[in-house]
């Protein structure tokens, strides 16, 4: 049997008064989720550990059965194997976002979703700016990029820019977790020096970025400038074991995400990684390349690990009626298509469809509780629920399942 797991990030969320007190899964048109719920088997899956941050690479590690205290390192390391920075030994990775400020605040953490080339020549000019032996800059895709610094001291506090849009930035720059600690070596930095030595890259990225002439075109065009950097999530190359090796019926499987994080999660867990056209990970994206490509690898592939960028981003902005547009593309562009192909192959596939983490419309960041999850493939025993939302799933056969029981269930069948 192959397997393919349909993620759309950030997906669930919280009851919205405006709804009638239901969530947008609730409220949403998505008979093919619901479909495959009544079909199939449901259940909820607690993807955030406790003492872990509800961010994306931490959920989608624990949706794939990774054990986070053994493989996390934070975002960074993960996005740089997606763009094909190899990080040596005393090197530390971290997110680099292109945020947008405004006076004192941090408006948000996008830029006003800068576009990937207007990011790149900002980028390659921080580099050529602040760039040195022991600093590098590297180009992700839109506002997400990466910052290398050689013996950087991962032990420092970082504040996630979309955990706080509109929030003064002052307090938030980055602190060391530890008065008295010690470098390992003559060329690593005690966290104290990592702290102060981010804060300055931060605080001069704002002088320099601040008259840039694309920055001036794009409040020419009434578009929010990428006017600072916001690093954050440091960490070390992670060891991960493939998914081949925990589960031999993988022999071949595949990554498809518009997100530098995911495709590097792939690429640590020996997972292919294919680029599509189009992808933007917004509610644009195109749905039908990003499907087109899920059912080709299918074919050749025993594993496909999809994901979909689209709500999340939609719950960050606090866009209530994007976000119920961008699950109903979801169920109608995406399951729809992959779950008619499938159903009539002679080769049996399940399929999985889940959030990593909500992403409620009502506080525009990531929240920890477990999410609702949905198992089909021909021939399985059908549970009592019959639509796919947060609180049907609660009633689901499945239960509550937390560490690595979801993968598991799914990859044994």
């Amino acid at each position: 049997m192959k397997h393919i797991i349909i993620l759309g990030d950030g997906m669930a969320d919280h009851p919205i008064a405006a709804l009638g007190g239901q969530t947008l899964l609730q409220h949403a048109h998505t008979p093919y989720m619901d479909k495959l719920a009544a079909m199939g088997r449901t259940g909820l899956l607690a993807t955030v550990p406790a003492g872990f941050h509800p961010g994306s690479e931490v959920a989608n590690l624990s949706v794939l059965g990774y054990d986070l205290s053994t493989v996390y390192e934070g975002r960074g390391v993960l996005e740089a194997a997606s763009i094909g920075v190899a990080l040596q030994p005393g090197e530390m990775a971290m997110r680099c976002n292109l945020v947008c400020i405004e006076g004192d605040l941090l408006k948000n953490h996008s830029a006003g979703h800068i576009s990937t080339e207007e990011a790149d020549t900002l980028i390659r000019f921080l580099q050529a700016e602040l760039g040195d032996e022991r600093v590098r800059f590297y180009t992700g895709v839109q506002y997400r990029h990466l910052l290398v610094v050689k013996g950087g001291n991962k032990q420092i506090n970082c504040t996630p820019p979309h955990d706080v849009p509109l929030h003064p930035f002052r307090p938030l720059l980055i602190k060391s977790e530890s008065d008295a600690d010690a470098a390992s070596d003559a060329n690593a930095l005690t966290a104290a020096e990592t702290a102060d030595l981010l804060n300055r890259l931060i605080l001069r990225s704002q002088e320099l970025l601040k008259e840039h002439p694309v920055n001036l075109r794009r409040m020419a065009q009434g578009k929010d400038p990428a006017n600072s950097i916001w690093p954050w999530s440091p960490g070390y190359r992670p060891r991960m074991t493939p998914l081949s090796e925990r589960f031999p019926q993988i022999e071949r499987g595949t990554v498809i995400s518009a997100v530098d994080l995911i495709r590097g999660i792939g690429r640590y867990a020996g997972l292919r990684s294919i680029e599509v056209e189009g992808a933007t990970g917004l509610y644009d994206t195109n749905y039908e390349n990003k499907v087109a490509a899920a059912l080709e690898a299918l074919r050749t592939d025993d594993f496909v690990y999809l994901h979909i960028e689209a709500s999340d981003e939609a719950g960050h902005e606090g866009d209530i009626a994007l976000k119920q547009r961008t699950i109903e593309d979801l169920d109608a562009r995406v399951v729809r298509p992959i779950y008619e192909a499938v159903s009539q192959w002679n080769q049996p596939v399940a399929i999985a469809v889940l959030p990593d983490h909500p992403t409620p419309c009502e506080l525009r960041t990531h929240t920890a509780e477990p999410i609702p999850f949905l198992i089909w493939y021909p021939g399985i025993e059908a549970d009592s629920v019959t639509s796919y939302d947060e609180v049907s799933t609660r009633n689901g056969s499945y239960g509550l399942m937390t560490g690595d029981r979801f993968i598991h269930e799914f990859m044994n069948h």
